[in-house]
């Protein structure tokens, strides 16, 4: 197992190092001075020259490219153009918020889009698989920053039964706050999920051994649950990787919606601002998490089909 996450790990390298390069390309084309972002557009000369020596800026394209994939290898991405705060200080208060949405939304897009799926699988062609279906056309059909903006005026600004912003403080405080946001993301997994879920297990019921199992008397929950739904996991693991890696990236427009901390918004700001150290650092994250997930998702394979690992 150990050589088989190695192998995986070590194909995600060039991945990251790729998103790093096109991230740091695309910083340095786009228009706009971080120097002039920084200080305003009244900054005398000698102002912009010292600033863009003490951050770096100063030296050729390539220096700065190397400096940039040194940091990246002892995680200092320095400081924030902006404010002068250490960007993995930035990071580090920003994304417990990002990982706390991304976790609650897919669990609670698990949680409805399973049961969705069981029902349309075990009701073909009836009235529940055709909600079903309706269900998760909408869910794909519907962006994930309108059916926000939409959960804000209806349940926060009009009756009021939400906050409009922020992310509270305690355990309960902060699933009060995270409800409506995650309940946005959770609308579009539940879709997503509810149809892979069906189709995964219409696709084991159809084998032999259910025929054989309801042949020899089992019953209908126990051939559905043990035998239909356990034989699907794969698929349905394979749904979570691509779930998580969906909540993280829908996870930067929710923030912006309901003025929630977290690595997107943080990034959306910075990119405004052209802070370039917090760009980077924020999309250093987000690949690590990346990895993380593909990593973590490549273990749960081996889990449900230790086949995979001689593979």
């Amino acid at each position: 197992m150990g050589k088989y996450l190695a192998v995986r790990l070590a194909d995600s390298i060039p991945t990251v190092w790729l998103v790093l390069t096109l991230v740091f390309i695309a910083m340095r084309i786009l228009p706009g001075d971080p120097a002039i972002a920084a200080l305003g557009d009244m900054a005398l000369p000698e102002q912009l020259a010292e600033f863009r020596e003490k951050m770096g800026l100063n030296v050729s394209l390539w220096q700065q490219y190397l400096n940039f994939l040194g940091g990246v290898l002892v995680f200092d991405f320095g400081k924030s153009y902006m404010n002068g705060a250490a960007v993995v200080d930035l990071i580090a208060r920003n994304l417990p918020y990002t990982i706390e949405l991304t976790l609650v939304a897919t669990l609670m897009g698990f949680t409805a889009g399973v049961p969705l799926g069981v029902l349309a699988a075990t009701k073909r062609d009836r009235l529940p698989d055709t909600g079903v279906r309706v269900f998760s056309l909408i869910g794909y059909a519907i962006p994930d920053f309108y059916l926000g903006a939409l959960l804000l005026i209806v349940f926060a600004l009009n009756l009021g039964w939400f906050p409009i912003n922020g992310a509270g403080e305690g355990f309960v405080d902060r699933m009060y706050h995270i409800f409506l946001p995650a309940l946005t993301l959770a609308f579009v997994k539940a879709a997503f999920i509810g149809r892979l879920t069906r189709t995964s297990l219409l696709e084991v019921l159809g084998k032999d051994y259910i025929r054989t199992a309801r042949a020899k008397g089992a019953r209908e929950p126990r051939v559905i649950y043990r035998h239909g739904l356990r034989n699907a996991l794969l698929p349905l693991s394979t749904g979570m990787g691509l779930s998580l890696l969906a909540t993280l990236s829908g996870s930067v427009a929710i923030e912006l919606v309901f003025n929630r901390p977290g690595i997107g918004r943080l990034l959306i700001s910075a990119i405004t601002e052209r802070d370039y150290g917090v760009i980077q650092g924020g999309v250093v994250v987000f690949a690590l998490l990346v990895v993380a997930i593909n990593l973590l998702m490549d273990l749960l394979y081996i889990v449900i089909d230790p086949r995979i690992r001689v593979q």
